[in-house]
């Protein structure tokens, strides 16, 4: 059987010839490559997926190693997006990697062409960036496909996780978080989209002092301040493990062209 190469063999052994084709020509850009969306960024590319564009203005910080992919005390203080790109490089050296260095909100939106990716994964935790993107990617046409990770803080029960529809996501917060920021708006997402949640709540078991419970995050003049929940890495990796396997069925479920 002819291969595409000997990273991918495996891959190709499953899925066919012609899949992994598509798998290598489709092009995926992720919002986020934090907890979330670390994981999917590899799981994407040990199976093939050749066209990524990674967009995060965060660097690494010692917090992150807990649960974050290229979070390791070698990285502290690496941009994430330099960070996730060396070791996806170092995986499969022909990659192509785009680096957006970057906060996605209302001042850089236009500058992304949404249009002209087959996936748009946002694993973005800023509400108001979030909501934004969810319409913008929505409004880019049928061809772009998104996939949105709601909260993965606050878990510790990996069999709780599963996908819905958004107006169909029950017991997750930032899923109404969101619904109630698009009523209030009056702007909705235009067509349907599938999401990745959990609706497991564990409370904090240790109590924060006040100053403690935001923080100011690293990298943007204007960062967004967001609450500090535990999180644990088993969680983190299967929402991203999960949104990366929702690109790869869906490319599967394509018909040959």
């Amino acid at each position: 059987m002819e291969r595409i190469d000997g990273i991918f063999g495996r891959t190709e052994l499953l899925v066919g010839s012609a899949a992994m084709e598509r798998i290598k020509n489709a092009r995926v850009i992720v919002f986020g490559t934090g907890g979330v969306g670390s994981w999917c960024i590899e799981a994407l590319v040990r199976t093939g997926i050749g066209h990524l564009t990674l967009v995060d203005f965060d660097s690494v910080c010692e917090s992150n190693i807990n649960r974050q992919l290229p979070a390791t005390h070698s990285t502290i203080g690496q941009l994430k997006v330099e960070a996730i790109a060396a070791r996806m490089r170092d995986i499969n050296p022909d990659v192509d990697i785009t680096l957006r260095c970057e906060m996605y909100d209302s001042t850089t939106a236009d500058t992304f062409r949404l249009a002209d990716y087959d996936y748009v994964i946002d694993a973005i935790d800023s509400l108001d960036c979030k909501a934004l993107l969810i319409c913008r990617a929505c409004e880019a046409g049928t061809r772009t496909r998104l996939f949105s990770s709601m909260g993965a803080a606050l878990k510790l029960d990996p069999s709780r996780i599963a996908v819905a529809e958004f107006w169909k996501v029950k017991g997750d917060a930032l899923a109404a978080a969101l619904r109630r920021r698009f009523k209030k708006t009056g702007q909705f997402p235009c067509r349907k989209f599938r999401c990745v949640y959990s609706d497991e709540m564990v409370p904090n078991a240790l109590a924060q002092p006040e100053e403690n419970l935001t923080m100011t995050l690293a990298g943007a003049t204007s960062a967004p301040r967001k609450r500090v929940n535990g999180t644990l890495a088993h969680i983190t990796a299967i929402f991203g493990l999960t949104l990366a396997s929702l690109v790869v069925r869906d490319l599967l479920s394509r018909p040959q062209q």
